[in-house]
């Protein structure tokens, strides 16, 4: 499986347009990253959501979430302890 996805810290990263979804979707929770501004051709605003996996309610999915002028490697970095601390 970790040959077809590009993977971060141990979890594969799934990209469509401005969407970024990270983790295993057969985990608990799973992380979804929105680009929501770019300068330069780089990420300078982004959403953060973790959402739970066990729900079919999208609305009940959210967990927790917060919206930052940051890069897509900061994003990914709260995204990682985020995700990290939801599966121990």
């Amino acid at each position: 499986m970790n040959d077809n996805f590009l993977m971060y810290k141990g979890y594969p990263l799934v990209r469509k347009g401005n969407e970024i979804y990270y983790g295993y979707m057969a985990d608990p929770y799973v992380i979804w990253i929105q680009i929501l501004e770019t300068k330069d051709n780089t990420a300078s605003k982004v959403r953060v959501i973790q959402m739970s996996t066990e729900t079919a309610d999208p609305m009940k999915a959210f967990v927790k979430n917060m919206e930052k002028e940051c890069g897509l490697y900061e994003a990914l970095d709260i995204a990682n302890v985020w995700l990290e601390k939801a599966l121990k």
